[in-house]
């Protein structure tokens, strides 16, 4: 395996500051020439499971930060940016402000594989207002894409009951930048590679693929097809035997009579095809032979294979998993929670129905049980202290624009997501259904959320 880089490199190149919506500039604007440049805290969290999750698995973290060291506005940003009609009017102060921008703020983040419920901060971001604003959209679209990702790869690798699943979703994914955190996303999830080259390369992923149905159509049959793949790599033929009929193909890779590390099942009633290869495999002596499986699977099909007994010993993982077909989108969210800093800082609150928001800078306190499993979750006021038994999610990341620590290998994330995963409780982690976790709001915060409440509706008049 490739030693991972030390550093996850974003997809995106250049300066980055483009890399955002219109009204983040247009806020940053009006910031600006206001004068709005006190500090504040914007916190991002989701405010609801998707369908069947019990948990989400916290990724993205380390593009996030690598984001923030980075983002610039070159000139070619800046030029393009001023022809815009919204932006005509500022005055050129602002553009020598993007000229000079730089992050240069505090942040505070769960860590990457981290289980988190419905409305805990995942990441808080405390900066001058413009510089957090202006990072909004990136972070966002990182941390939910890449949570969303490795929660569904936590799903499928927890249906596969220890069997190594692969990602083979590079064709599938919204796009190339995208298969590229994806691959990351379910390497830290659980998978066990990917078949996507460049994030073998960039993250040091194990990177897994054979050939396809199109290079056994290439030779006159299937028998030379795989007598010139063995020629191409003696030893390490793993073949695929459904191009044409997948028992006649199971016979005639056995009749190669050399060694077969593995056969691939792409198609048909896998669960009966996957019966009788293994059949055929055993009674020619090739015990050792792996059978592999891909085809629009994803946790749910796994489970009914393994649970019919299906003799699958590895899973390929495309569609379903780069695009979380079952539950595309994450409602993740980044809020300002606090303007101000120190004995001045005064929290901020939405009141709308429904996207209710709670007010100033938070940690989240995590309770465990006698065996050392999640037992229950407190959202408290930062300054608050954890009762006994009790652990600080949130650490500080960045200080001053600046990460505290250089990023952990991608190895040591997945084992702790794994382990993290693998301590929850078994009702958390069932695939339809699970059962609810205790999250509970602080009385401390309870009182800031009532006390603010009060204070908007005498401000706007309200009963």
């Amino acid at each position: 395996m490739t030693p991972a880089t030390p550093a996850a490199r974003p997809v995106a190149e250049g300066g980055l500051g483009a890399w955002t919506d219109l009204y983040q500039l247009t806020m940053a604007a009006a910031y600006h020439v206001n004068r709005m440049l006190d500090t504040a805290t914007f916190e991002l969290f989701v405010r609801h499971l998707p369908p069947h999750r019990g948990f989400l698995l916290v990724a993205g973290i380390e593009e996030v930060l690598d984001f923030l060291e980075r983002v610039r506005f070159e000139d070619g940003d800046i030029e393009y940016l001023r022809t815009l009609p919204q932006l005509r009017g500022v005055p050129d102060d602002f553009w020598t402000y993007l000229a000079r921008f730089r992050f240069g703020g505090d942040v505070r983040a769960m860590p990457e594989g981290t289980p988190v419920f419905a409305n805990e901060p995942i990441l808080q971001i405390t900066a001058p207002l413009p510089e957090a604003q202006l990072v909004e959209t990136y972070v966002l679209a990182v941390v939910n894409f890449a949570t969303l990702v490795a929660t569904k790869a936590a799903r499928v690798v927890e249906a596969a009951a220890g069997r190594p699943v692969i990602d083979f979703g590079f064709r599938r994914a919204h796009g190339p930048h995208a298969a590229v955190g994806a691959a990351r996303a379910a390497y830290l999830g659980g998978c066990a590679g990917t078949s996507n080259v460049e994030a073998g390369r960039r993250f040091g992923i194990p990177v897994f693929g054979t050939a396809s149905h199109a290079f056994v159509m290439a030779c006159p049959s299937e028998t030379e097809a795989f007598q010139r793949y063995h020629r191409a790599f003696p030893g390490e033929m793993l073949l695929l035997i459904d191009t044409y009929d997948t028992l006649r193909g199971v016979k005639r890779a056995i009749a190669l009579g050399d060694p077969l590390k593995g056969v691939r099942l792409d198609s048909g009633d896998l669960l009966a095809l996957s019966r009788e290869v293994r059949r055929m495999l055993d009674d020619a002596g090739y015990r050792d032979t792996h059978i592999v499986a891909s085809g629009d699977l994803d946790e749910f099909r796994i489970a009914e294979l393994l649970a019919a007994g299906a003799p699958i010993d590895t899973f390929g993982v495309g569609t379903a998993l780069v695009t979380s077909r079952d539950a595309p989108a994450l409602e993740g969210v980044y809020k300002l929670v606090e303007i101000g800093d120190g004995a001045l800082a005064q929290g901020r609150i939405k009141t709308s129905s429904g996207k209710e928001t709670l007010p100033g800078r938070k940690q989240v306190f995590r309770a465990y049980d006698a065996d050392g499993r999640p037992a229950g979750d407190r959202i408290a006021r930062i300054a608050e202290l954890p009762r006994p038994g009790e652990q600080p999610l949130l650490q500080p990341v960045m200080r001053a624009g600046r990460r505290i620590a250089p990023p952990q290998p991608l190895d040591r994330v997945r084992a702790r997501a794994t382990e993290a995963v693998r301590r929850l409780p078994e009702g958390l982690r069932r695939l339809q259904d699970p059962d609810p976790y205790p999250v509970v709001v602080s009385d401390a915060l309870r009182r800031l959320t009532e006390e603010l409440r009060r204070e908007i509706r005498t401000a706007e008049g309200s009963p």
